[in-house]
């Protein structure tokens, strides 16, 4: 069956969400007077990260809500369980400003939405909320690129739950076999769509899951130029695709 359609997890796959995340933290930090805090704004990024990913498991596991889990990863940063809600909420919102700042797409991304937007049908699939992602790709200007954009916290199914690869398939009115996913992680996006039934293909930018040995199923590229080739498109990356 031909791959009709492509779709997309947004962080670390179409936005460099580690470098944005790394600077717009640094100077958050330097902004706050709070580096001399850490041995260094690495090792404050480090924190922050850990931090991150043990809120995320909560509100996947459906414990805490999107916004409660912002929260509590400023509580918990910061040492300061007093924290009411408004406080937390302007803190991460300064936060949010150094961080948009440093936003940018991978140089990548365009060529190679460019060289299928004639041949694929496109969407987003993220473990985020959409306030959040629509806002980002708005502000990166790829919105108008994808006719879905659907995300966990709206869908109540979070990555790599099969129901959430099969909720952006039934957005396109598409069967999984029809359809690819790209995205960053081994397991969350790569075994997941593939598991889910869909084309399963692993961006492997040499980040965070480098040494990872890549679980069965997923196909492994370094770079989105590589993509066209294994949707059946020209290979040619830049041409005019011929697929179908």
């Amino acid at each position: 069956m031909s791959i009709r359609a492509v779709v997309w997890d947004v962080d670390d796959t179409l936005f460099d969400y580690t470098t944005a995340d790394r600077e717009g933290m640094r100077a958050h930090l330097v902004a706050e007077g709070l580096l001399a805090g850490y041995g260094s704004a690495d090792e404050a990024l480090v924190r922050w990260r850990e931090i991150t990913d043990q809120q995320w498991a909560r509100f996947a596991a459906g414990e805490v809500d999107f916004v409660t889990q912002r929260r509590d990863r400023t509580r918990v940063f910061l040492g300061r369980s007093e924290l009411t809600d408004a406080e937390a909420d302007n803190w991460f919102q300064r936060y949010v400003t150094h961080y948009e700042a440093a936003w940018s797409l991978f140089p990548d991304v365009l060529p190679v939405l460019d060289a299928l937007a004639g041949s694929h049908r496109h969407a987003v699939l993220s473990n985020s909320s959409l306030t959040v992602q629509d806002r980002k790709l708005r502000v990166l200007g790829v919105h108008d690129r994808f006719e879905a954009i659907l995300c966990a916290a709206e869908l109540g199914v979070s990555k790599p739950e099969a129901g959430a690869f099969l909720a952006a398939c039934d957005a396109l009115g598409l069967a999984p076999a029809e359809v690819a996913y790209v995205g960053d992680h081994p397991e969350i996006d790569g075994r997941g769509a593939a598991d889910a039934g869909l084309l399963s293909v692993w961006i492997d930018r040499g980040g965070v899951h480098a040494a990872v040995d890549p679980p069965s199923g997923p196909r492994r590229i370094a770079s989105l130029s590589e993509l066209p080739a294994h949707l059946g498109a020209d290979t040619r990356f830049g041409a005019p695709s011929t697929f179908g």
